[in-house]
């Protein structure tokens, strides 16, 4: 990490996986990991649903990013296809993701997630839009 890492508050799920998301880095979302054991499947490597996760996470930050500066408007996954490249391994793992494009309604989202190595180990491609936000209680 470097000085301009804002980390955004946990959620449930981020404590679970482990992950953390960073914003310090706008107009670019980044999902972090140090993966250990227990992200590892039964081959030894990081379970691709994880390395998914990790994608969708970025992406979703990174569209959250484009109308809010902290990060917090939530976006919904419309569709999300990932492209698996390499095994991922016990160390620090990174997805970091990008708008490509969009409309009124939608944005259109990749991701490369990468190992403290540098090598690229999956990309993802997704399409995202503003989640419906709660009416007010009277």
């Amino acid at each position: 990490m470097n000085d301009a890492t804002i980390i955004v508050d946990e959620t449930g799920t981020q404590r679970l996986l482990g992950y953390q998301i960073d914003i310090g880095q706008a107009p670019h979302g980044i999902c972090r990991l140090q993966a250990d054991a227990r992200h590892l499947n039964r081959s030894g490597v990081v379970h691709g649903g994880l390395l998914a996760t990790m994608l969708d996470n970025a992406s979703g930050v990174t569209a959250s990013l484009t109308v809010d500066p902290a990060g917090r408007r939530p976006f919904v996954t419309l569709s999300l296809t990932t492209h698996f490249l390499a095994p991922a391994h016990e160390g620090l793992l990174e997805a970091r993701a990008r708008v490509t494009g969009g409309g009124r309604r939608t944005l259109f989202i990749d991701a490369e997630l990468h190992d403290g190595a540098g090598r690229l180990i999956a990309t993802s491609c997704g399409v995202f839009k503003p989640a419906r936000m709660p009416e007010a209680a009277a």
